[in-house]
């Protein structure tokens, strides 16, 4: 849960770099989340079986774009690439796969030019 907070408090951060933990953890507890959400809208009668959604989840992934935004480049960052690579995912089924090798890679050892390294930095 410390690594979704930490990401939470970089709301809007694309500098710098994320370890795959942060990365990682965060989309678990952010589908965690989600579905959690999705239950609420089911017992309150907000979930549509049109658009699969509903309102509290919706609010919810509406709140949470951006920081998935700015974690998804920082872990980017991390392999040394640009965040503008997370527009490989549009690519159908390869862009996706070459994107989820980008995100699963370790990162690079030591300062890149996004940053130091946060392994070294001994978060976690």
């Amino acid at each position: 849960m410390s690594w979704f907070l930490a990401v939470l408090r970089q709301y809007a951060t694309f500098r710098g770099r994320a370890r795959r933990r942060e990365y990682w953890t965060y989309l678990l507890v952010y589908f965690g989340f989600y579905i959690l959400c999705m239950l609420a809208d089911m017992l309150t009668g907000t979930f549509d079986l049109e658009t699969e959604g509903g309102l509290l989840s919706g609010l919810y992934i509406l709140g949470m774009v951006l920081p998935s935004l700015a974690v998804s480049v920082r872990r980017l960052h991390d392999t040394d690439r640009s965040g503008w690579w997370l527009l490989i995912g549009f690519v159908p089924l390869l862009g996706q796969i070459v994107l989820l090798y980008f995100l699963i890679q370790e990162g690079d050892e030591g300062a890149n030019p996004y940053g130091p390294d946060p392994k070294a930095a001994g978060r976690g």
